[in-house]
């Protein structure tokens, strides 16, 4: 059965995108079966996987308002092991479409309920708002992982996340966990990436990665080739810490 994971923070610029990419490549990589989920409209996480998001016609907006079925807007292996629900800019309109809708907040969990049996894992990238897509991944998810920026006012905002998913736990998914705080952007040559690290793990009673993903021009440019950081550049410091972080995800649920 797969392990669900939406990656949330409603601050934006904190690497939900590149992590959504990147983690779950590193896990393909691994030899796990993986689907990735677009929850943003922006529709980073599929372009950044090299599909053209203004060509793809079965998104999960279609899928979210019961015109195709998940099987159908499924990409199948844009690289081995690991597959897509593509989004576009369209998938901003199902906030209204949805109003009025009964049960709205459970329709993505219905559809994982048919096909989560044929992956390892299910990575969601939500878009940088509590929204009601961010709802419908945190109750469709067994877990959240939020990226922190190793910035001033990382923890802003960060309060209001742990609220949320706290209210989704009470009303809507009681299973639901964090399964933990990755570190992003994090520039050892300041002093400030190490004090907002210290800061975190001072102040946030949860499970922390010990692994830290670092600033990284080779990071920065895979998106714009429309490949994982492990495609681009193998060798790279930013695809050795996400190599390292799917090892730390894979750990955390064989645990």
């Amino acid at each position: 059965m797969g392990r669900i994971i939406a990656i949330a923070n409603q601050k934006g610029g904190v690497g939900k995108s590149t992590t959504a990419i990147n983690l779950s490549s590193c896990l393909a990589e691994a030899g796990k079966k993986v689907l990735v989920i677009d929850i943003d409209p922006q529709g980073n996480t599929t372009s950044g996987l090299g599909v053209d998001k203004n060509a793809v016609e079965k998104t999960l907006y279609e899928l979210l308002l019961g015109k195709v079925t998940v099987r159908e807007c499924i990409i199948k292996d844009v690289i081995e092991n690991l597959s897509l629900i593509p989004s576009n800019v369209n998938l901003s309109g199902a906030e209204i479409e949805l109003v009025g809708v009964e049960d709205r907040e459970y329709i993505l969990k219905k559809s994982m309920e048919k096909i989560r049996r044929k992956y390892d894992f299910i990575i969601m990238d939500c878009p940088p708002s509590l929204s009601m897509l961010t709802i419908n991944a945190m109750t469709a998810a067994n877990s959240i992982l939020v990226p922190i920026q190793c910035e001033y006012y990382a923890l802003e905002g960060l309060s209001q996340l742990l609220h949320t998913i706290e209210l989704v736990k009470a009303r809507l998914n009681k299973r639901l966990q964090i399964e933990g705080v990755v570190f992003t952007m994090y520039d050892a040559r300041t002093n400030l990436s190490l004090e907002v690290v210290e800061n975190v793990k001072e102040n946030l009673n949860q499970n922390i990665y010990k692994t830290i993903i670092p600033r990284n021009v080779r990071l920065a440019e895979a998106p714009s080739y429309g490949l994982p950081i492990n495609l681009y550049d193998s060798r790279s410091a930013g695809a050795e810490a996400y190599r390292l972080l799917a090892e730390e995800v894979i750990d955390r649920g064989d645990s």
